[in-house]
């Protein structure tokens, strides 16, 4: 097998195209899925992120509503404007971006939202039902991974996978979606021991800590698929995934870049679930 790079920017292309056309088939009785975003100060990384949802939004047909809030909003406050999104008959889906400044719940906003609007499947809900094998909304990064897998022709079904990092944003959730496929699946952390030779055995491998090489060539096997949900810049300002793409791209395998890897198919399942939130139940 010779290396294969899996090209997240042409598949979330495909996804979007797949998304734009389920909007169009909305707009045809009248219905505009709206994604309302909720933004509380003025962190340069958040301020990229909630615009590249905005350009997603419009590329596909969806409307979107900001919610830029001053860093020193109340709780208070951002409990009210909340209430008032779930309340509200146009919003579809509300996605509040993080992190929140240190002064504000994280982990009371995000059980605040509203279950049918919670597009970024984050309420212990949505969770839960993620766990029972009876989701509704998919994590979108987790559920971005697997449509690269799947998408790139190739099987989780009976295939020995590892997932290094167990977070509940991604480690846990692609465990269980990885699991849902059919897959046999280890999840690895800081604390697990002899890494390397765990590695070694998988026939994919999602690598998701937040540090550099984590996963290193003499980790990966000919014939693995690697995808890396890690991005880090490096000192000269260079964006890098937790995974060592230079050298392992030197073996026969197939692995995401960073960036163009699994950071734009976060994105194309955002846009996914904000119409599947048009349905509710």
């Amino acid at each position: 097998m010779e290396f294969t790079k899996i090209d997240g920017l042409k598949i979330s292309a495909e996804v979007k195209a797949e998304v734009k056309e389920e909007v169009g088939r909305l707009a045809e009785i009248g219905v505009v899925p709206c994604l309302a975003v909720v933004l509380v100060g003025d962190d340069p990384a958040s301020k990229i992120y909630v615009a590249n949802k905005q350009k997603a939004c419009e590329a596909v047909g969806i409307k979107s509503l900001s919610y830029i809030l001053p860093e020193d909003t109340e709780q208070d406050e951002l409990d009210e404007l909340i209430e008032s999104l779930n309340e509200s008959g146009e919003v579809n889906g509300i996605l509040v971006q993080l992190p929140l400044p240190k002064h504000l719940d994280e982990d009371r906003v995000i059980k605040l939202i509203s279950p049918k609007k919670d597009v970024d499947c984050f309420h212990p809900y949505n969770v839960g039902r993620l766990w029972t094998g009876d989701p509704f909304f998919l994590p979108c990064t987790p559920a971005g991974v697997i449509e690269l897998i799947k998408r790139s022709g190739f099987e989780i079904e009976g295939k020995d996978c590892v997932v290094i990092g167990r977070s509940n944003i991604v480690g846990k959730p692609v465990s269980a979606l990885l699991q849902a496929e059919n897959g046999t699946v280890t999840m690895c952390h800081s604390k697990t021991k002899n890494l390397g030779e765990i590695c070694k055995r998988a026939d994919i491998i999602v690598v998701a800590t937040g540090h550099p090489n984590t996963l290193t060539a003499d980790m990966v096997k000919n014939g693995a698929v690697v995808i890396d949900v890690g991005i880090n810049r490096k000192p000269d300002g260079k964006l890098c995934g937790d995974a060592d793409y230079e050298n392992i791209s030197k073996k026969g395998v197939a692995m995401t870049p960073v960036p163009g890897g699994v950071g734009p198919m976060t994105i194309a399942m955002l846009m996914k679930n904000c119409v599947k939130a048009v349905s509710g139940e």
